[in-house]
């Protein structure tokens, strides 16, 4: 589900806690993302033109990539019967690093990658807007319902006024597993390396290397490659003594409810989905802590579709829709007056309002941490001892 993270110390961890998220085994090359392939099926989309085509007249269309599970088919046909603008909604995000390399070819030569809007994990967001600046504005007058976007959300150091974002979902990593094959639960990293059975850990960086942190006692607030050192050494050592049989994105999933799995660091919203149909399958935040993360909807700054794009968040930022939505995916929704909208819905939507993973208490806000932000050169050092990792799993 969840979880990631380039704001600002109090602000952001503020902004984290309160307003209140995936991801095939892959090789990265860390900094070095043009030794990266480039997914065919986004290119064969990408034209060589700046836009994606005219928003005016009859192309009343729409295109959206995100992660996968993040939406329900009903919220979709909800969006186009309500707008009227024909939707395509591709789950083809996997892994921020693994979609900016794929986007990185177009978006370079100011090229087309075929879709209207985006959605990517803080710190991801931070690239996109400040660093390469491939994204262009939301369209405000297309999008009004902006007003509704929870207060402490408004302001994250990477995009102070929200001119260019707004988040989609908000989760926490930890620990899923399925009780079943550990025998037992699982309240710590440790209890996690211990369990029986094949385990894996997330390709993203800020979340894997995060829970090791927190399980050391080691500040992910203010993180540098020196003070992370620890964790990356215990983190090989696990690859290294099997203890963690590989990485992947949210694949986990259907792995862990078929018993192929017995444990994986996972995104909350993903578990609670997972547990609908397998209550076998459980999730925990470490006794040392868990992360917290935001997605983030930007557009694009090839397409000409702003306006259409800027509709598409708009219609998610209404508290009926967005209710919708969060009792779909089970993540925590950016919009003010959710929890009232659950609780007219009634029944399963209307418990979830008493689910602390959805609609989090303070105390357990508490329990939880962001990955703060890293400089360009600290980055680097991280990306490329996570990638060596990866590569030996």
């Amino acid at each position: 589900m969840s979880n990631r993270d380039d704001r600002i110390r109090h602000d952001q961890a503020r902004l984290a806690r309160l307003g209140l998220s995936r991801r095939q085994f892959l090789g990265r090359s860390g900094a070095l993302l043009g030794g990266l392939a480039v997914g065919p099926a986004l290119l064969a989309a990408c034209g060589g033109s700046s836009g994606t085509g005219s928003s005016s007249g009859s192309d009343k269309s729409v295109s959206i990539s995100n992660w996968t599970s993040y939406i329900t088919d009903q919220s979709k046909k909800d969006f186009t019967k309500d707008t009227g603008i024909k939707l395509t909604y591709t789950e083809d995000i996997n892994d921020n690093e693994e979609y900016f390399a794929k986007i990185r070819p177009n978006l370079s030569r100011n090229q087309s990658i075929g879709r209207d809007g985006i959605v990517l994990t803080d710190w991801m967001a931070n690239r996109m807007i400040n660093q390469v600046k491939w994204v262009q504005p939301l369209d405000a007058a297309a999008f009004p319902n902006k007003a509704n976007l929870r207060g402490p959300l408004k302001a994250p150091g990477f995009d102070p006024t929200r001119k260019y974002s707004a988040p989609w979902a908000s989760g926490v990593t930890g620990i899923a597993y399925n009780i079943k094959t550990t025998g037992k639960e699982i309240r710590t990293v440790q209890d996690y390396l211990d369990a029986p059975g094949t385990k894996t850990a997330l390709t993203e960086m800020r979340d894997t290397v995060g829970l090791f942190m927190r399980s050391m006692g080691i500040d992910t607030a203010t993180p540098t490659y020196s003070k992370a050192q620890p964790a990356f050494d215990a983190l090989q050592k696990a690859v290294s003594d099997g203890k963690i049989k590989g990485f992947n994105g949210n694949e986990y999933v259907s792995d862990l409810g078929a018993g192929n799995l017995s444990a994986a660091f996972a995104w909350s919203g993903d578990v609670a989905q997972i547990t609908l149909d397998n209550p076998d399958v459980r999730f925990a935040v470490p006794e040392s802590g868990g992360m917290l993360w935001s997605d983030n909807f930007m557009i694009p700054k090839t397409t000409d579709k702003a306006n259409l794009a800027s509709d598409w968040i708009n219609f998610f930022y209404d508290p009926k829709n967005a209710a919708i939505l969060t009792a779909g995916i089970k993540y925590i929704s950016p919009v003010e007056g959710v929890d009232a909208e659950l609780t007219k819905m009634g029944g399963k939507a209307a418990a979830l309002v008493e689910n602390p993973l959805v609609v989090p208490t303070d105390e357990f806000l508490a329990t939880l941490a962001i990955f703060g932000p890293l400089d360009s050169a600290e980055e680097v050092k991280f990306d490329k001892r996570f990638s060596q990792i990866l590569g030996s799993g």
